[in-house]
């Protein structure tokens, strides 16, 4: 069975909708969109492991690098991961729900994981690497921390993809910098994703090249896209303005040692 297999009937123009409807509410109702965003996410990384380990994740170990406020530690805990969150904002840490006593986080970088290599059974990153200077270091960090035969999932948003600017909009497609401009003096504040400090152009092309590099990479997929529409992502430059979000999943092979320091 292929990994995916168990996700791609979730992988529905339906669901594709439901959560293209959310989008909207990311800044004025977070709770309504992170909810939703993180219950679809459990419920990816759920189907994910039951493929390639055919049981259920109960009590797995799972990192998430950038969890950001406790919306997806409820939802992984739910689905009976063991949730530990990686967050180096405290105030975005403390800008969701109140984390549940037992719920670990931990505040530090993405790019330099204060945890022992083979630690994790599961390690996630949800549209973190775009936010990220050097997001495949982080990419290196996940794979360094996960258990030989364990899960590496990392997901992005394009920056040619329609929601590369983030709150900017398609003014992104103009530059980085300038759609930046242009929303200071509409909205009178800067945004909070601000182009060369906390959102960079990362392609999808950078992404699959690097997984390539690891010898780790099991697929690639768009993460909101229905799931006859997957092709795209193996398409040289149309997967740059029509895969918004590109996931990579990885298992780290089962070897002695570990081959994937950070560089």
């Amino acid at each position: 069975m292929a990994v995916t297999d168990v996700f791609a009937h979730r992988a529905t123009l339906s669901r594709s909708v439901r959560l293209l409807r959310e989008f909207r509410f990311e800044q004025p109702d977070p709770a309504r969109f992170y909810g939703a965003l993180a219950e679809d996410t459990a419920a990816l990384v759920t189907d994910l492991w039951r493929a390639e380990q055919g049981l259920a994740p109960t009590g797995q170990i799972l990192l998430d690098v950038g969890g950001g406020p406790g919306y997806f530690a409820t939802a992984f805990s739910r689905a009976g991961f063991t949730y530990i969150g990686v967050e180096p904002d405290p105030a975005e840490m403390h800008a969701g729900p109140v984390i549940k006593d037992g719920t670990a986080y931990v505040r530090a970088s993405g790019t330099a994981l204060p945890f022992a290599d083979d630690s994790v059974d599961v390690c996630l990153s949800s549209n973190v690497a775009e936010h990220v200077a050097e997001p495949w270091r982080l990419g290196n960090e996940m794979l360094r921390v996960t258990k030989p035969g364990g899960l590496v999932v990392l997901s992005y948003t394009v920056w040619l993809g329609p929601f590369g600017g983030h709150e900017t909009g398609w003014w992104h497609y103009l530059g980085g910098e300038r759609a930046a401009r242009r929303y200071t003096r509409k909205q009178g504040h800067p945004p909070k994703n601000n182009y060369g400090s906390s959102l960079f152009a990362v392609s999808a092309a950078d992404g699959l090249q690097w997984a390539n590099t690891t010898g780790a990479l099991l697929t690639a997929f768009p993460r909101y896209h229905p799931r006859w529409a997957w092709w795209m992502v193996r398409v040289p430059l149309l997967r740059e303005f029509l895969v918004s979000n590109v996931v990579l999943v990885l298992r780290p092979p089962i070897a002695t040692g570990s081959t994937f320091a950070a560089s």
